[in-house]
């Protein structure tokens, strides 16, 4: 097998990596970069009108043979999990490349093309299960159910010419499935050649991590103490997150409040686990309707994503009488309705990646909010895994060899690992 990593031996997200085996070969993700060369925040909207070719040649598209023409050789492109540094840049693909992915993702992404205006329609998905191998061309392949951040998450054991792969995906084991990463330490598939580990939190921290056990426990403590409004600053679409706030409320006798885009989101992933959705008969969870949102919707004809919640609106007017008896998600869009909340003071929980804070649009909104005696609270965990975890399972694997992705600090996976280490460049192509 030949391996290339096109984007990600120097960088965390805009995963972009290539096998191939006689004539099938395989992109493993496609993501969207985090950061620009400089080294700040990615924003695609200054490339929005380039070519394929002036994508390419800025860096922002990898330079693959025949992946963005009608006469493609690629037999399939695999989606670890719907985060966009993992999944971002498929609108450019040939759209007759299969796309395979897990079911429950690919709903996740027909919502982001809807509320995120993102444009990643998937004309050939193929839905793959954990632990169900399955082939592309001349590769099988075996998912294998990650704890991480993004519901719907997979790492990937590949196999061809007598020769295995495994792609870690992102993952962590402090999660609410962090019984799925125990199940991994004792079923890890054995002689592999090569292992592809992420390394987000190196260079970062070398303490373990909360789980989120433990932030629901702090959050609760914040809302059973608590004489006024909460909010809440996290992702939608961190599932674990979401499933800590409602229980939070019910221990601490809240109303979980969640927008209208939360409560799609919800009500889309309520068909592959138990989560708390309106629809379904969850008392304690009410549903705000954002004015730009939901006007949007109507305005697109997509009105019964919206209306479907009608039962469970609750209004601003609502909220004012009694605000410390509400838990709401907020975010910087929400803003021109959070004025027509009335209330002196409030916390809000910022529960999100602490880089975020740096972005004009964060800050403006936590400075907004402190002026109106708002108390900023940081609970949070990370979506990786730290240290012990990331050494736990390489050891689990053992393979014969690792080579460092997804990290900015390779160099450092030599004083972590005790199975030899081979860093690569992007776009630099090797023999497994």
């Amino acid at each position: 097998m030949k391996l290339t990593i096109y984007r990600g031996t120097n960088e965390i997200g805009g995963i972009c990596i290539e096998i191939q085996s006689g004539k099938s070969k395989i992109l493993l993700d496609f993501g969207m970069p985090l950061v620009n060369k400089s080294g700040d925040s990615f924003n695609f909207k200054q490339y929005e009108s380039l070519s394929v070719n002036e994508l390419i040649k800025n860096g922002v598209l990898p330079n693959i043979a025949n992946a963005y023409s009608e006469n493609t050789d690629i037999s399939g492109v695999l989606i670890s999990h719907p985060h966009g540094d993992h999944y971002g840049l498929m609108q450019f693909l040939n759209k007759d490349i299969p796309v395979f992915l897990g079911k429950a993702t690919h709903e996740i992404l027909k919502l982001n093309n809807i509320f995120l205006y993102q444009k990643n329609k998937i004309e050939n998905p193929i839905y793959f299960e954990k632990n169900k191998p399955f082939q592309i061309g001349e590769f099988n392949i075996t998912a294998f159910w990650n704890d991480h951040s993004a519901f719907d998450s997979y790492s990937f054991l590949i196999e061809a010419d007598g020769k295995s792969i495994f792609y870690s995906g992102d993952f962590r084991g402090h999660g609410r499935k962090a019984n799925v990463y125990k199940w991994f330490t004792h079923n890890a598939p054995k002689n592999v050649d090569c292992l592809l580990i992420e390394g987000t939190t190196i260079g970062r921290a070398t303490n373990r991590f909360k789980t989120e056990n433990k932030i629901e426990q702090e959050l609760t403590e914040i809302f059973r103490k608590s004489d006024c409004i909460n909010y809440i600053y996290t992702s939608s679409q961190n599932i674990d997150r979401i499933v800590s706030l409602y229980k939070a409320c019910l221990k601490s006798g809240k109303t979980f409040v969640v927008d209208v885009y939360t409560a799609n989101v919800l009500n889309i992933l309520s068909e592959f686990a138990k989560l708390p959705t309106p629809l379904k008969g969850y008392a304690q969870i009410k549903v705000l309707f954002p004015n730009r949102i939901t006007n949007e919707l109507f305005e697109r004809g997509l009105g019964e994503l919206a209306n479907k919640f009608s039962k469970s609106k609750i209004t601003k007017d609502e909220i004012s009488k009694n605000p410390s008896d509400f838990v709401i998600i907020v975010r910087p869009s929400m803003k021109n309705d959070l004025k027509k909340i009335t209330t002196d003071k409030g916390n809000l929980i910022y529960s999100m990646w602490e880089g975020y804070k740096e972005q004009s649009s964060t800050k403006k909104f936590l400075d907004w909010l402190t002026s109106k005696n708002f108390a900023i609270i940081d609970i949070h965990t990370s979506g990786h895994a730290d240290i012990e975890t990331l050494k736990k399972f390489a050891d689990s694997i053992n393979p014969k060899t690792i080579i460092p992705i997804h990290t900015f600090n390779k160099q450092d996976y030599k004083t972590i690992f005790t199975q030899p280490i081979i860093e690569i460049d992007d776009n630099q192509t090797i023999e497994i």
